[in-house]
């Protein structure tokens, strides 16, 4: 094993191989133990495989770190990582604690740890050999920062202050890269104080992000632990359809008091879905999709598909429709695909390029009518309209995989997923999905 001194910050995300060269996964932590009179040692690293399983690879295992990346004898326990009493994750729960300086100086903050190998004929023992700190800011500017010093595990000790929360900016900043999605994951792998500890430092639009990509049962807990002007911010962050969905977990006095607090828009957007049955297509739209005129130009419309902002299968489609532009709309036209409008030149009108053959859904339609009609026909999105052909939304694909899939998809294994995805794909074909809870759709068409 190379015996270089590594920051741990700087593992989280890198590669792991084998010895072959063949990707095994990701590093997302480093695993220590605590010790009576020595530094803490490293046990193994927490490494997330394909199927977004975190895994524990013993430093043993290891033979290689540095560079950027991580190699292993290619033995690997798949099992899912369980934390045990008293092992510490560096990132996690050490990245961000307060630390006091024996000599009396002051205090500070832990930004990040190096871990060494104890020596060379050592194999495979690996101890944290330094920490990297920050004392408290002297100056009055806010754009000050405190001095930063190397010291070793012997020349300060931890501080714990009953009551007192362990900053979470060091690894916000850790993650910093991470899509939402993964940082959900790795939010969910904390302990759960640590998580709301987390969460709670996170800014308003990443948390808003972040909380998509959650089980309801969590993301109601981390809501819970907000302040009433806090949370309505994060929900005017979120998707009109995702807020609506979490609202809806909560007590009616509490969503109340959220939506009377958040911004007039998005608070009608979220009343106006929460009056539509979670298992309906007006219970899994959402209310923003990009909507134009007829006279609007392929130009226009590759622009607006352009933004930064806009979900992928939003930006598949766009609808087109008579005035007013905002759901509901004037009567519903059409819908154009990006991959059409790529077809013709810049001037083109979009109302000539609508797709004739896509009929829109009303807001009653089942969840599970809407997944066949997705499923058959190769959409990424679907329109939904009222009694009155106004486009009220549409449903995209992610909603309903969303709602199809099992409240715990997220900590299944790759096989059972690809499992249950097959019986999906062969129950839409026959028409005989049934909805979750074991009703059957019984809908009848198609």
């Amino acid at each position: 094993m190379s015996a270089t001194r590594v920051f741990v910050a700087r593992l989280a995300g890198c590669t792991v191989f084998d010895p072959a060269g063949d990707r095994v996964g990701k590093v997302r932590d480093v695993l220590v133990v605590y010790r009576k009179n020595d530094p803490p040692r490293v046990v193994g690293l927490i490494v997330e495989i394909p199927g977004k399983r975190r895994v524990f690879v013993s430093i043993g295992r290891v033979t290689s770190m540095g560079s950027g990346q991580i190699i292993t004898t290619g033995l690997i326990n798949v099992r899912r990582f369980e934390q045990r009493g008293g092992e510490v994750r560096v990132i996690a729960e050490m990245l961000g604690r307060k630390v006091a300086f024996d000599d009396g100086s002051g205090d500070a903050t832990v930004e990040d740890v190096a871990i060494e190998q104890s020596g060379p004929s050592s194999q495979g023992d690996w101890a944290i050999s330094q920490l990297f700190v920050r004392r408290p800011r002297t100056s009055a500017s806010p754009f000050a920062k405190g001095a930063t010093a190397f010291v070793t595990w012997g020349e300060v000790r931890e501080k714990s202050t009953v009551g007192q929360a362990q900053s979470a900016e060091q690894l916000i900043a850790t993650y910093s890269e991470l899509k939402p999605a993964d940082l959900a994951n790795t939010l969910l792998d904390l302990p759960r104080e640590r998580m709301f500890e987390v969460a709670g430092e996170l800014p308003d639009g990443r948390l808003a992000d972040v909380l998509e990509e959650m089980p309801e049962s969590e993301q109601v807990g981390i809501l819970t632990r907000l302040g009433d002007a806090r949370a309505a911010e994060v929900l005017d962050h979120m998707q009109p359809d995702d807020a609506a969905d979490l609202i809806a977990q909560l007590p009616s006095e509490r969503g109340e008091q959220l939506l009377d607090l958040m911004e007039p828009e998005e608070a009608d957007d979220v009343r106006f879905l929460l009056t539509y049955a979670p298992d309906t297509a007006g219970g899994l739209m959402t209310t923003e999709p990009i909507i134009v005129s007829a006279d609007a130009t392929v130009a226009e419309g590759l622009a607006l598909i352009r933004r930064h902002d806009l979900a992928p299968a939003l930006g598949a489609a766009i609808c087109v429709t008579l005035p007013p532009y905002e759901p509901p709309t004037g009567r519903f036209l059409g819908m154009v695909h990006f991959q059409r409008m790529l077809r013709y030149p810049p001037h083109e009108r979009l109302g000539t390029l609508l797709d004739l053959g896509l009929e829109p859904v009303t807001a009653e339609t089942s969840a599970a009518e809407v997944s066949r009609i997705l499923a058959s026909y190769d959409l990424v999105s679907v329109p939904v309209v009222d009694e009155n052909h106004r486009l009220v939304g549409v449903v995209t694909i992610d909603d309903v995989l969303d709602y199809l899939l099992p409240d715990d998809w997220r900590s299944h294994d790759g096989t059972e997923e690809v499992r249950r995805r097959a019986a999906v794909r062969s129950e839409l074909k026959t028409g005989s999905i049934p909805l979750p809870g074991g009703k059957d759709s019984g809908h009848g068409q198609g």
